[in-house]
């Protein structure tokens, strides 16, 4: 049970910070459908900073350099939708879409050449951290508590003030909602987008660095995130946008994706002798389902998607 906890909490971390992610871009009017090659180039940025930093650093400097490392990659690949979408007016869909494939081709050409670069006959998409990744966690009485929990955490309380306490937060709503009407009170819609998708990208990447280090001390970036990017989007339309559902919705669907790694610890469980691909299906699964059922009554921004036009009104 305690494994299933930790399990839970972890991948709940994920999913919180990549759905909320997706919450800013939607609330500013982005629709960012790339959210899993965000991750992947976070995840690449996390990975390889933890790979190169000295031992000697102490824990919290280490937590603070990986993190800045992953945020800043998810910043830049974020910036890509925002200048096709903003700028350009493209197709905020295909773009997203465009990401998704650049990222994880990337991912692996980058760590290949890399490797190459430090190993002749190593040509594999591997990043190893196995250092680096001891500061991340604590040992509480047998939990392996990832301080990557309380930042979700705190990051989700931050979400919360940010979109409905503070006047960022009501203006980037309201560049969702009516854009003709935020720019006749002054709003700059441009500048608030751009804000929107590159927070996007920062919680993006984190949560791909949240995910690598899940359970492992290394990575073969030819897997990508699983499609952890996408459950994050079914997460963030369960949550209605809104993000204190978000994270209730996450931790239900944290807790199905831990099924699958923790299932054989279960008696109960593993006498139903269900394949192991099954558990890792689930989530997925219940994801389609809460859609169909969802989708109807849920209310996105209206303004998502619709590139603006100052001269419309």
């Amino acid at each position: 049970m305690l494994l299933l906890l930790q399990y839970t909490l972890i991948f709940t971390s994920v999913l919180v910070l990549v759905a909320l992610g997706g919450c800013f871009s939607e609330h500013s009017g982005v629709i960012n459908i790339g959210l899993e090659g965000i991750m992947v180039t976070g995840a690449l940025g996390g990975a390889l900073a933890m790979k190169y930093l000295s031992g000697d650093l102490a824990a919290p400097l280490v937590i603070l350099l990986v993190i800045l490392a992953s945020v800043l990659a998810g910043m830049l690949c974020s910036l890509l939708l925002a200048v096709a979408a903003i700028k350009f007016n493209a197709d905020q869909t295909l773009v997203g879409t465009a990401i998704n494939l650049l990222s994880a081709a990337a991912a692996v050409v980058i760590v290949r050449a890399i490797n190459t670069a430090e190993n002749v006959d190593n040509v594999s998409s591997t990043v190893e951290y196995r250092n680096a990744r001891k500061a991340f966690l604590a040992n509480i009485g047998g939990f392996e508590f990832n301080w990557f929990m309380l930042i979700a955490f705190l990051i989700l309380v931050a979400a919360y003030v940010v979109l409905y306490k503070t006047k960022f937060g009501l203006r980037l709503c309201a560049c969702g909602e009516h854009p003709q009407a935020a720019d006749s009170v002054g709003i700059n819609v441009y500048k608030m987008r751009y804000a929107g998708v590159i927070i996007s990208g920062a919680l993006g990447g984190l949560g791909g660095l949240v995910y690598i280090t899940a359970g492992v001390s290394e990575w073969k970036f030819e897997n990508g995130v699983s499609g952890f990017g996408f459950l994050a989007l079914a997460v963030m339309i369960f949550g209605q946008w809104k993000p204190v559902n978000i994270g209730l919705a996450a931790l239900m669907f944290g807790m199905f994706r831990a099924l699958s790694n923790v299932y054989t610890g279960f008696d109960a469980l593993a006498a139903l002798n269900i394949p192991s691909t099954v558990y890792n299906m689930l989530p997925y699964i219940i994801s389609l389902l809460v859609l169909v059922f969802v989708s109807k009554k849920s209310r996105a921004p209206k303004a998502e998607g619709i590139p603006y036009d100052k001269g419309q009104r």
